[in-house]
């Protein structure tokens, strides 16, 4: 199982940017097969880009801070 203070760390180091564009990210759970699973907020939860900043943003960078991390989903 993944722990969920190394995921909050990779989305503390997201959040900056995130805001900067009028939105902000939040840790909502891990799955025992490990997908993360977080909610977009703010201009980040409208944004049709949103799934795109979710792939290639987070999930990418989730993978390479923490290797076991299958994918991220926003719920």
């Amino acid at each position: 199982m993944i722990e969920q203070e190394k995921v909050n760390k990779v989305i503390d180091e997201l959040r900056p940017s995130l805001q900067a564009d009028g939105g902000d990210i939040e840790l909502v759970g891990i799955t025992e097969d490990n997908i993360v699973h977080v909610r977009l907020k703010g201009a980040c939860g409208s944004c049709p880009m949103s799934q795109m900043t979710l792939k290639m943003g987070v999930e990418r960078r989730m993978q390479q801070e923490i290797p076991e991390v299958k994918g991220v989903e926003a719920v």
